[in-house]
């Protein structure tokens, strides 16, 4: 048996037009051995003549063994060319066999590798052409890694990965990134798992492929992805992504065959300290709390990332202590002598009296400055003597210049999701403030779309997930537009050492169950009827403003539309229009009303959320008209602690707050119902609205109420929630998210009513 390549020419036809195309495939050529005598698999004749002392002897073929021998090719996938139609043979070819010429170098090496090894079983002499392009190295490749520190840019790597064969060290680094780059444009890492091929066949010289079973390179890829990023140019990367070496180093040493693992800069063994298990933290003696065992993993947790000089993220659900937690690290930090400069604690500006308060209580000793209001700039001469100066995100934007000149020990950010805006003007002051270490403190680092995680992560940890563009490139388009779990795991990966998740029902056992309660509301005809006349009204007008500048330039023709659509569910009265004066019913108000007064007879507290001030406003009203106290909570309250503390202190069973002004920073565990008067986009704002009652230190169930008029906007908008839940439900553990809003839904939004 003779095993070569040679192009052939391969007609097809689609029934309208023939077109001739070029092939390189596998061709044989079989012979047959008598006494000496070969004789090719085409020659017909039936004896064989060789000669012997005597003369010359005729020798019967053995058509029976023969027979069986080309079956033996058969069975392996090789066709004779005489079966070939469509396939012209190049001139003087004397192949007797091909491989069907739509397969690739990956079936092709496949090939070469089971029929070396059946021939060679069988006795089979086998001569393979020196020049024959679809060789496999038959022994089992001996993998190696050697990584190189790179003069500049500082703490950036080379890595060269590859195989050693016949002695000869081959980098197949580059192969695995045009392999990469390939598959991003054909449908990602489940476009390799969706070809059902058990191996694929890498290229090491012009003859040799190394074959490696499709899970490993799977795991490959995935650790290069994680490296690289898209970033090809100069092949390097920069420490903060040093983790993907450990998974490599396992993946390889998993193969069994032999490893040579060279790095003489020590990133490996940097990157296994980040991996490695928490080291416990003795607690301070000025700390005035017993913390849970979860907190204290927490405070192990932002231990471990400023030994590592790594920035990160605390992302606790809300109510699980994160000021706390934080509060614990500074003080080790003081009583440990490592407080050489300030630690900046940027807040809302909602939040500034509850850091004092925290700190106050349960670390005392700490010296504490607040910079806000007019009075702060009598105070900048004391923040080098503070141990904690909290402020506010405003306030960095407007004393950028001042925070640049001062050196922090620690930059905190608290709601962190404050600088999910890459261009916003608070992340761009925050770059500027000289800082030794860097802390994100959020319950949702990813609200609306990825771009806001790489937001946070730029700020905190640069270059670990790339530039902007080709983050988006190479991240964010694949999961959020393919949803490529494969994409997905490696960038959960990726960020794990860098971000701290925990759930309620996780770690705060001892909280009692919360239970959602979905309340549909039926509108009255002339409610409905009104809805109707907006939504067709609306609708046009979006489609004119899609038609005319396109889906992203039209956001905000969309939000004002779906706004007079939600306006009407809630109320009448919320929409500026002639007709809608003539409409005095508003169902789902009166839908609340019945709710409020069965929740307040069977002597439960109740907090109303609501987008809408105005609607809060029209449910005061009726409160007042019906006798039942109340409190009201918004952006323009004055003395907002004042207000949470009369409810706390039982002045009053019904807490109107504005989703935007009552989402954060609040405790008001004296309430045990929440209702959600309107849905809105996001459910990460609701449910952190939610955990001003479900957070430590209630003790009875909590019951959520959602109120929504069924069939309108607000079901559709429910329905968008759901389905933007999975994303940071895998990445982070729970949470909801999604990108942007795409035609079809903005379309399924302005659906009318059914029913």
């Amino acid at each position: 048996m003779r095993l070569f390549a040679d192009h052939v020419f391969v007609t097809r036809t689609d029934g309208l037009s023939c077109e001739t195309d070029e092939a390189l495939v596998p061709l044989m050529a079989l012979s047959f051995d008598y006494g000496g005598t070969r004789v090719p698999a085409s020659d017909e004749r039936t004896r064989v003549f060789r000669s012997d002392a005597g003369g010359l002897e005729a020798i019967e073929r053995d058509r029976h063994s023969e027979q069986d021998a080309r079956r033996v090719i058969e069975r392996l996938g090789a066709v004779e060319l005489a079966c070939f139609e469509a396939i012209a043979p190049p001139d003087g070819c004397d192949a007797d066999y091909a491989l069907r010429p739509e397969g690739d170098q990956h079936s092709f090496c496949a090939f070469t590798a089971r029929a070396l090894a059946s021939w060679r079983s069988l006795g089979w002499r086998v001569e393979v052409d020196a020049t024959y392009p679809f060789r496999v190295v038959e022994q089992e490749a001996a993998w190696y890694a050697r990584l190189e520190a790179c003069d500049a840019p500082a703490d950036w790597f080379g890595l060269e990965l590859g195989v050693e064969v016949d002695g000869v060290r081959v980098d197949l680094l580059p192969v695995l990134l045009d392999l990469l780059e390939r598959l991003d444009a054909d449908g990602g890492l489940d476009a390799l798992a969706a070809s059902c091929r058990a191996t694929w066949a890498l290229r090491v010289s012009d003859t040799h492929h190394v074959t490696v079973p499709i899970d490993r390179l799977k795991a490959l890829l995935r650790v290069v992805a994680e490296l690289y990023q898209g970033e090809r140019c100069g092949r390097i990367f920069p420490e903060a992504r040093a983790g993907a070496l450990i998974e490599l180093d396992s993946l390889l040493r998993g193969t069994g065959a032999p490893l040579a693992w060279t790095d003489r800069t020590g990133l490996t063994e940097r990157a296994r300290a980040r991996l490695a298990p928490l080291r416990p933290a003795v607690m301070p003696a000025g700390l005035q709390a017993t913390l849970r065992p979860y907190q204290a993993e927490g405070v192990m947790f932002l231990q471990r990332l400023r030994e590592a000089n790594l920035g990160g993220v605390l992302a606790d659900e809300m109510g699980l202590g994160k000021t706390l937690q934080t509060i614990a690290h500074v003080l080790i930090e003081q009583t440990e002598g490592r407080l050489d400069a300030p630690v900046l604690v940027v807040a809302p500006t909602t939040l500034v009296g509850n850091w004092v308060r925290e700190i106050a209580r349960f670390a005392p000793s700490l010296r504490v400055l607040v910079l806000h209001g007019p009075e702060r700039h009598a105070r900048w001469p004391d923040v080098p003597s503070a141990h904690v100066v909290v402020t506010t995100y405003p306030v960095v934007v407007r004393d950028e210049d001042r925070f640049a000149e001062q050196p922090f020990h620690l930059v905190v950010l608290d709601e962190a999701q404050n600088i999910k805006n890459a261009r916003s003007q608070a992340r761009r002051a925050l770059e500027r403030v000289p800082a030794a270490h860097r802390l994100c403190l959020t319950g949702t680092p990813v609200e609306n779309h990825l771009g806001e995680l790489w937001s946070l992560f730029d700020w905190l940890t640069p270059g670990l997930l790339g530039d902007q563009l080709s983050f988006r490139r190479f991240w964010r388009q694949p999961v959020e537009q393919r949803h490529d779990a494969e994409r997905l795991e490696a960038l959960r990966l990726l960020i794990g050492p860098y971000v701290l998740r925990r759930l309620k029902r996780d770690v705060a056992r001892e909280l009692p169950p919360k239970t959602e309660l979905s309340v549909p509301v039926e509108l009255g005809r002339d409610q409905r009827e009104l809805y109707e006349a907006i939504r067709v009204a609306a609708h046009a007008d979006v489609r004119r403003a899609i038609r005319a500048k396109g889906v992203a330039a039209s956001a905000v023709a969309i939000l004002d539309a779906l706004t007079k659509l939600r306006q009407v569910c809630c109320d009448p009265r919320l929409v500026a229009m002639s007709a809608a004066r003539g409409v005095h019913d508003s169902a789902k108000l009166e839908t609340l009303l019945e709710l409020l007064r069965d929740q307040l007879a069977a002597g439960h507290r109740v907090l109303l959320f609501s987008q809408f001030t105005s609607m809060l406003a029209l449910v005061s009203e009726s409160l007042r008209a019906r006798e039942i106290g109340h409190l009201v909570l918004t952006g323009e309250t004055r003395h907002r602690q004042r207000v949470v503390d009369a409810f706390e202190a039982g002045q009053a069973d019904v807490f109107l707050i504005s989703l935007k002004a009552g989402g954060t920073g609040l405790n008001l565990t004296s309430a045990d119902t929440v209702v959600h008067y309107d849905p809105w986009w996001n459910p990460a704002a609701q449910a952190q609205a939610t955990d001003r009652a479900y957070r430590i230190g209630q003790t009875r169930p909590v019951f959520v109420h959602n109120l929504y008029v069924a069939g309108s906007v607000e079901e559709r908008v429910l329905a968008l929630q759901e389905k933007k839940r999975w994303l940071s439900s895998t990445l982070l553990g729970d949470g909801p998210t999604g990108s942007a809003l795409e035609e079809a839904e903005i379309e399924a939004l302005f659906a009318p009513i059914e029913g």
